[in-house]
């Protein structure tokens, strides 16, 4: 085996192992406050969207049951779905003004 090889190979191990740990309780405050931050900036420019509403509340629901692995990636989800719709709010600012007939 080549050097080259066996160096990208136990990288990649040592990169799955890091991952197959398990989430803990400050993962999931750290993902979840992030998520929350990132919702109620789309609050601000008035698009929430129901769904990352509904993903915060079963991340929220996983880590009273003590799964935070389900938890942290529930959270991240949920900041994606914001960020998704912080995203939308900006951009249908200008967008709109495309469509419009002339």
């Amino acid at each position: 085996m080549r050097p080259t090889i066996a160096i990208v190979s136990l990288i990649a191990v040592f990169a799955g192992a890091t991952s197959l740990q398990a989430a803990t309780e400050a993962e999931f405050s750290a993902a979840y406050a992030a998520a929350e931050a990132a919702n109620k900036e789309a609050g601000s420019l008035r698009n929430q969207w129901t769904t990352t509403a509904a993903t915060l509340a079963a991340a929220k629901k996983a880590a009273t049951e003590g799964n935070f692995d389900s938890a942290v990636a529930a959270s991240r989800e949920a900041e994606a779905l914001a960020k998704a719709s912080i995203f939308q709010a900006t951009s249908e600012k200008t967008l709109w003004k495309d469509m419009e007939i002339r």
